[in-house]
């Protein structure tokens, strides 16, 4: 099979002559002859400050790629940062994956490899890379190293959701907060904890996409650089085994992604990647998987927001092979990497070296904490709650709802102190799904009413059909399908009704009898607080975009069109 980049330089006709002659631009003559061209895929940006340094690392893909053979070309991609781009960085998941899809697709390029970091990047790189189907790598940026403040590691994220609560509580003052903020970003990479960057990664690895034993090195380390120049190199030999995600991406694959984001007490958000990277795949995966896979399966990393340690700890301890290897039984053997031999094959030497970071499967964090699956008149189409992150006794629970219309009231009237709302209450935050937002923020974990704090209140049950940070915690019940704006139930909820929640039984349901709650219409406030974008990415994304329990794709960016290009450009 010859290279597809021979489609564009290969001859000696105008065509030909264009393709080559404006891209040699001090690369060797022979650089259009037979040698494959890899694409960097570099979401680098001073904006997304957790993949700011991977400029330095595709300079080592580069040499990697150029040393096996290749011509190295990077290729700036659509970056997304968390925690700066407003209303939500997943508003624009789907459009930095079809942009990466269509760039791959247009360019005279034989494989890729993948710097992403931040939350929505790694997603959105494998979501491109699925549905161009080239010869595909990632390469992870690495979380930060740990920070300090008052003499105690600061988890990014984690830290400040549990110090900026103190601060409302009267606890801590604004000026030791404000202190805490320059400690806690303490070098390059991305957040520290076990939020949605880091499960990414480390999904990513056990879905077979990274080289194993790479995600989680931190990115400062000189070791991530050696990483990734090891990767430029398999790159080119991915190109000449034609070792496609196609190829050996399979429902395999993803069982063992769902072993691995319950083993390390992943992030919620996980769940909506994957299963959006399988519709690219058409890999037939649901929420059911799971929590048939997941939800039984032991956490063994002791790492905020679940536990106590922080990634550097992790990386240091044995990293996700040494996870891998505890639950060994639990994975499916046939599944490979882009190595092109199975994933189990690398977990023969991968001791754990402390053994408070990552339990060993007899002295688990805890026993079955996996991410469960709930269903009931609430989310007829399934909810997520993390159990590892919950107050157990909130597990079991039945209360009073507090309704709140939109983000917009919820801070409007959460710290009023004649809020009608006590420790068992339900906080309900609706209008907060893929179409109601728009983008299903993170914004699921409510900072609970200002009056419960001071009287020592640290958690409730709380109801959202938004998202919540990797790093946060919390008995939080979120990507509730359908929304409140696509006719979910949700939508009819009103204050005073009682809610119970039963994970163990896998429910979420309203105590309402289900022919007045089909008598019932959404309050003119909860329609008036849903987005109606009048043009651009944001209309297209409401008219197109599907619930969370599918993966929050569009519509018509499911499946793939493959790298054919069927007509030249001039």
């Amino acid at each position: 099979m010859g290279l597809r980049s021979a489609q564009w330089y290969a001859g000696q006709d105008r065509n030909a002559y264009l393709h080559r002659a404006w891209l040699r631009r001090g690369v060797p003559d022979d650089a259009f002859d037979g040698r494959p061209q890899i694409a960097i895929a570099n979401t680098a940006s001073d904006l997304t400050p957790c993949n700011a340094h991977l400029n330095e690392v595709a300079a080592s893909v580069r040499d990697g790629v150029y040393e096996a053979g290749g011509i190295p070309l990077e290729l700036p991609v659509v970056s997304l940062g968390e925690t700066q781009v407003r209303p939500t960085a997943m508003l624009w998941r789907n459009m930095a994956a079809m942009a990466t899809e269509e760039m791959l697709r247009a360019n005279p390029v034989d494989g890729v490899v993948l710097l992403g970091g931040c939350d929505k990047t790694i997603p959105s790189l494998l979501m491109a890379a699925a549905s161009v189907d080239l010869p595909a790598v990632v390469v992870p940026g690495g979380p930060m190293l740990t920070g300090t403040f008052r003499g105690a590691p600061l988890g990014c994220g984690t830290d400040v959701w549990r110090l900026s609560e103190e601060v409302r509580a009267g606890t801590l003052s604004q000026e030791q907060f404000a202190r805490s903020e320059s400690a806690m970003i303490r070098s390059r990479g991305h957040c520290n904890t076990m939020g949605t960057a880091s499960t990414m990664a480390l999904v990513a690895e056990a879905l077979g996409t990274v080289v194993p034993g790479v995600a989680g090195t931190p990115a400062p380390d000189s070791r991530l650089l050696a990483a990734a120049h090891r990767t430029g190199r398999l790159a080119v030999d991915m190109v000449a085994a034609d070792r496609r995600p196609g190829t050996f991406l399979t429902k395999a694959s993803f069982h063992n992604a769902i072993v691995a984001l319950a083993a390390v007490g992943g992030s919620t958000n996980a769940v909506v990647h994957l299963l959006a990277v399988a519709g690219r795949l058409g890999v037939d995966l649901t929420l059911d998987d799971f929590d048939r896979v997941g939800s039984r399966v032991p956490v063994l990393v002791d790492l905020q927001p679940a536990g106590r340690f922080l990634m550097e700890d992790f990386h240091r301890a044995g990293g996700l092979l040494a996870v891998l290897r505890e639950v060994r039984d639990l994975l499916d053997p046939d599944a490979l990497t882009v190595l092109g031999t199975p994933l189990v094959d690398s977990l023969d030497d991968a001791p754990i070296w402390d053994a408070e970071v990552i339990r060993t499967r007899a002295h688990p964090l805890v026993a079955e904490g996996g991410i469960a699956v709930l269903r009931g008149n609430l989310a007829p189409d399934g909810a997520l709650i993390k159990p590892a992150a919950a107050s157990p006794h909130l597990l079991s629970h039945r209360g009073r709802a507090v309704v709140f219309d939109s983000v917009e009231d919820f801070h409007a009237r959460v710290d009023d102190p004649a809020l009608d709302v006590d420790a068992d209450s339900v906080l309900v935050l609706r209008g907060c799904g893929p179409r109601g937002y728009p983008g299903m923020p993170e914004v699921a974990n409510m900072p609970l009413p200002k009056k419960l704090l001071e009287q020592g209140v640290r958690d409730m049950v709380r109801i959202c059909d938004g998202r919540m940070s990797g790093t946060a915690y919390g008995t939080v019940v979120l990507h509730v399908a359908p929304e409140a704006a696509a006719g979910g139930p949700l939508a009819l909820v009103r204050t005073g009704d009682l809610i119970t929640l039963d994970v163990a039984a896998r429910r979420i349901d309203v105590d309402v009898p289900a022919d007045e709650l089909a008598r019932r219409t959404p309050d003119a406030a909860t329609v008036t607080g849903y987005a109606a974008p009048r043009r651009g990415w944001e209309r297209l994304y409401v008219d197109h975009v599907l619930q969370a329990d599918t993966g929050a794709d569009l519509d018509f960016l499911v499946g793939s069109s493959g790298s054919e290009v069927s007509r030249d450009s001039h």
